[in-house]
């Protein structure tokens, strides 16, 4: 990268097309298959599948949000008023040219668009980003190899990890498939959060008092992204929540299983601790209580109504018996056998892009 040959190019260069997209109500909105993109980063900021006649664009396009997020699409999709999409209908780019092309937008938008300022697509014909260039000309070929290693990196990582954990088994064992066939008969019973659960407050750290990344305990607030970790910090041992419990967001009610210590940033915030000791011991079983929680209780609570220690006491959670006991060994079962038939399909993904990947980078 050192000794590459760098140019600038203007958006209205690299495309011919730069649209913004049309507004869509999610009240307007009709279950679908289309992708319908929307401002964020969650799911690549998809937050619907919709059948709406929204302005279908093209696969292999780009869309850049208000608050200046930049995403490569490689399907379809619809998207909102707060969206911009980019792509060339004259030019046909290659996937990894527009991966580039992204990565490099995102660099030039970095920092410059926030809520008090918004980007809208219209303003950026003109805007500017950073290209590889050889004899006069944008280095496709560099392109294309960069990213190739680059994918090859990050699959030899995950590649890594599925065979330190043990995640590359993905075959179902006959209790597995038992516990699957029979999941519409499963008995269901409502008990109290309470008689489940220790239930507590977090502790309170302002975001103002702490480094962001300055350490290695996962900082939590009541977001959805990230497992809820908004940064890794050091800080006063003494302030730490103990983890493998169910943590909520008190005002958001996000709900997630934290397996380690940590700092949280709102005392409005929830743990729960599971009492029985055989599921205290399992990932898996905490990973589904934390599914039944969010099923049985996330209608209740809103930004105006959230959830507290005070309002948890008469709360109920639905989950699976047998014989009128909680099931946990079902709930382990169930989480194991449908932790396989994800990670399935990541491996085969895996697998066939490496062995790709490999053959283009050879090329180059």
């Amino acid at each position: 990268m050192k000794n590459v040959e760098w140019g600038e190019y203007k958006y209205k260069s690299i495309f011919n097309k730069i649209v913004q997209g049309r507004r869509l109500k999610k009240d307007d909105q009709i279950s679908g298959l289309i992708p319908f993109v929307m401002a964020g980063t969650t799911n690549a900021g998809i937050v619907n599948y919709v059948s709406n006649p929204v302005a279908n664009f093209p696969k292999n396009s780009i869309t850049v949000d208000i608050f200046g997020n930049v995403f490569y699409r490689d399907y379809d999709f619809g998207a909102g008023d707060d969206t911009g999409v980019y792509w060339n209908d004259e030019r046909s780019y290659s996937k990894s040219a527009m991966l580039f092309f992204a990565i490099s937008m995102q660099k030039s938008l970095f920092g410059k668009f926030s809520f008090g300022t918004k980007l809208r697509s219209s303003q950026s014909w003109d805007f500017k980003m950073k290209l590889p260039v050889k004899n006069g000309e944008i280095d496709f070929p560099f392109m294309e190899s960069f990213i190739a290693e680059l994918e090859a990196e990050r699959l030899a990582e995950l590649e890594a990890y599925l065979l330190a954990t043990g995640l590359k088994d993905t075959t179902l064992t006959t209790e597995e498939e038992n516990a699957l066939k029979a999941f519409e008969n499963v008995a269901w019973q409502s008990f109290n959060v309470v008689d489940i659960f220790k239930v507590s407050n977090t502790r309170n750290i302002l975001s103002r008092d702490i480094v962001e990344n300055s350490g290695a305990t996962p900082y939590l607030c009541a977001s959805s992204e990230n497992n809820a970790v908004s940064s890794y910090i050091a800080f006063d041992e003494k302030q730490l929540d103990k983890g493998n419990c169910v943590f909520i967001g008190g005002k958001t009610f996000v709900v997630t299983y934290q397996e380690n210590d940590f700092y949280s940033n709102d005392s409005h915030n929830l743990v729960l601790y599971v009492k029985n000791k055989t599921a205290e011991k399992s990932k898996k079983t905490q990973l589904c209580l934390v599914t039944c929680i969010n099923k049985s209780l996330k209608h209740q609570y809103s930004w105006g109504d959230s959830i507290s220690n005070r309002k948890i006491q008469t709360d109920k959670v639905l989950l699976p018996t047998k014989n009128h006991h909680t099931d946990y060994a079902l709930m382990e079962t169930l989480i194991s056998a449908i932790q396989k038939l994800v990670i399935k399909d990541v491996v085969s993904y895996t697998d066939k892009k490496i062995e790709d990947t490999k053959s283009v980078i050879a090329r180059y």
